[in-house]
């Protein structure tokens, strides 16, 4: 996004003012009666409406003013808040979102068909309805149906914005623009406090208006246009009858505005009409970074600049004897310590929260909560938890699909839970907690848990195990990340068809994270992602295979073993070797990469683990350890198996990080086939 982009700036804070106002109705879903929750979507709604219209997303702030209007009823206690509502609003909310991104498609049958719903929830007469479908212009005194009238004189309003209102985002038209909606008889500019033309800033006001208002408006309509600036502005609301004429001394002049001009000055018609009606561009290319952050970023860039200006002197002056070595040395250990502080504080601006990535669900069991007819409460845990921002966004899919799996076929319904003896409502657990290099995040529901016959009649039916075949729990379980592979009983519109726990697996293997599982027969099922905190730079063991270096990462290995060239000509034929009586399989990378080279006399054997399975891959030296950079391959490499990456070495060279899971996947499928030989 370029820094003077204003429409995607638009999108991105309606994006997150959309954000805040869904978890304001999530929350309003469990207390129909806030006033503060009820005032925030209202409000969340007139910002959207005022930005929106600014930057001449026209039909988003048409749509979201029936949606401010149906709310502003509620809070003025005219219609209560209820479930429908809350529920209707919702999906109003993924229309603004639509309307947001894709400003420039025909979304007005869907309009119309949320607003019928809203009008519906609020209990408005076919009447207003059709008012309300027609727009804001349409209404012509401004006030809602049923609200109260004031009988008496008609109103006279003066107000005054501060100087630096147009600096800060304000504009005068739109409040001018709400006012003539509301009726305005008269309008007129106020301009005697304007300075000279050579000392005039055209992004300060320095125009007052008067506005006449009929006498069946109400106050808080009124009051309601000024609702986000009147703490900073001078503003009078009272009858004519007492009106005295404000500001005596400037002059008072009658202005027209046309409302297909009312533009904001930073947003001109010919330059936003095509940025607004162009589709959003994808999500994810921004991230909020604390102020601080920066100034540690900024600080630590301070230090490299002072150093490379000491080396920069060094080198003019040339390096010779003990004292040119002792400062050459100096620099160098200063320019290390400065790459890994360095590192370690733009690892850290890529960090996120987790609440952001769970704030996401809370609508996911809402709506889940509705189609399935349970009740179904969402609990957090360790919100705080911070992740690396593209790692966030590449874990929302599967948390997805198993929260909907947990939802629907590990909650029981009301009815069943309670001849269970369980509460009426059933829970799903969402906590995270950083452990090392990993954070851990578990789902959780206190379902009926999964069935072992079940899945062990589906997996011999199949053939993914032999009838009676001994296994252990855990592996059994794991079953249900195989593809097409579902004990449900039927197939639901959210789950069922067995397409989806292998999805989550391959994509948390990709994030190079592993899934655990335990579940408990009446008490629930709990799923745990052990995700790695960054995809950026990870601890490598360096090795060396026939003349090309290769990368492993440093948490999936175990130990390193040597192997002779006695045991080397032994173990030919069989690639397992025996550790702790426990046999491994092995593979050759020297062969599996056909480098054509002959072994080193003293191979390394490097023994990897991922979910529980272990394998031994030969090596011909073991370099040392490496931070790795890692750089995705090309799309001409992307699809080889056995390497997730590439980074650059020291010397310039290139090094292949190698594939965990595929490795250790490609050694058990060896493993079998030697078993199934005999």
């Amino acid at each position: 996004m370029s820094a003077h982009d204003p429409v995607e700036s638009f999108r991105i804070e309606a994006g997150e003012l959309l954000d805040m106002t869904e978890q304001a109705l999530l929350d309003l879903t469990h207390r129909l009666d806030s006033r503060d929750l009820i005032d925030t979507v209202f409000r969340g709604m007139h910002t959207l409406k005022g930005s929106g219209a600014m930057f001449g997303f026209d039909a988003l702030a048409a749509f979201t003013h029936h949606c401010e209007s149906a709310f502003d009823r509620v809070r003025k206690g005219q219609v209560p808040a209820t479930e429908e509502l809350v529920a209707v609003t919702l999906s109003a909310m993924d229309h603004m979102r639509a309307l947001v991104d894709c400003a420039g498609d025909d979304h007005s049958a869907e309009s119309a068909i949320i607003l019928e719903r809203l009008q519906a929830a609020i209990g408005t007469d076919a009447d207003a309805v059709q008012e309300a479908s027609a727009g804001p212009s349409s209404q012509a005194s401004g006030s809602d149906p049923g609200e109260e009238t004031t009988p008496g004189a008609p109103w006279h309003i003066h107000f005054r914005l501060p100087v630096e209102a147009m600096a800060n985002g304000t504009n005068p038209l739109i409040l001018l623009d709400e006012l003539r909606d509301l009726g305005a008889t008269r309008v007129a500019a106020i301009t005697g406090a304007v300075p000279a033309l050579d000392a005039l800033d055209p992004m300060q006001c320095h125009i007052a208006w008067d506005v006449d208002l009929p006498a069946t408006v109400t106050r808080e309509a009124i009051e309601d246009v000024f609702i986000f600036v009147m703490d900073d502005m001078e503003l009078v609301i009272e009858r004519a009858a007492q009106a005295a004429p404000a500001d005596s001394d400037e002059a008072a002049l009658p202005i027209t505005v046309d409302p297909d001009t009312a533009l904001p000055p930073q947003v001109s018609q010919g330059s936003a009409e095509p940025e607004r009606n162009r589709p959003a561009k994808p999500a994810g290319e921004s991230v909020r970074v604390p102020a601080e952050r920066l100034d540690v970023l900024m600080d630590r860039v301070g230090e490299l600049v002072i150093v490379q200006s000491r080396l920069a002197q060094l080198a003019c002056g040339g390096v010779s004897g003990a004292a040119g070595e002792l400062a050459l040395r100096s620099i160098s250990e200063e320019v290390e310590r400065l790459a890994n502080e360095l590192r370690d504080t733009m690892m850290v601006l890529r960090m996120v929260p987790i609440a952001t990535l769970f704030g996401r669900f809370r609508r996911l069991v809402h709506d889940l909560a509705r189609e399935t007819g349970k009740t179904i409460d969402l609990v957090t845990d360790g919100e705080s938890t911070e992740i690396d921002k593209t790692v966030s966004e590449r874990l929302a899919d599967p948390i997805v699909h198993l929260i909907r799996n947990a939802c629907d076929h590990g909650l029981e319904t009301e009815e069943e839970r309670l001849a269970s003896g369980k509460s009426a409502a059933g829970q799903i657990r969402l906590s995270a907690r950083q452990t090392g290099g990993e954070v851990l995040i578990t789902i959780e529901d206190n379902g009926r848990g999964i069935s072992r016959d079940r899945v062990r009649a589906k997996a011999e039916a199949t053939g993914l195990i032999q009838p009676g075949q001994l296994m252990p729990d855990s592996e059994l379980l794991q079953l249900i990340f195989e593809p097409g592979f579902s004990t449900a009983a039927q197939v639901t519109n959210l789950s069922g068809r067995g397409v989806g726990m292998d999805v989550v697996k391959r994509t948390i293997e990709g994030l190079r994270g592993q899934i655990e599982m335990t579940s408990e027969p009446g008490k629930g099922s709990t799923i745990t992602l052990r995700i790695p905190l960054t995809l950026a730079i990870i601890d490598g063991l360096l090795v060396r295979v026939g003349g090309g270096n290769y990368v492993i990462p440093l948490s999936a290995v175990e130990e390193c073993l040597e192997l002779s060239l006695e045991e080397d000509i032994r173990s030919r034929g069989r690639s397992m070797i025996q550790l702790r009586e426990r046999l491994v399989p092995f593979l050759r990378l020297r062969e599996l990469f056909d480098t054509g080279t002959r072994p080193d006399a003293f191979q390394k054997i490097v023994v990897i683990a991922t979910g529980g399975e272990r394998v031994g891959l030969v090596v011909d030296q073991i370099i040392g350890s490496h931070q790795t950079v890692i750089k995705s391959m090309s799309s001409l490499h992307r699809s080889i198996p056995s390497f997730s990456g590439a980074t650059i070495l020291g010397d310039g060279g290139v090094a292949l990080i190698l594939d965990v899971v595929q490795l250790v996947a490609l050694g058990q499928n060896r493993e079998e086939r030697l078993r199934a030989a005999g």
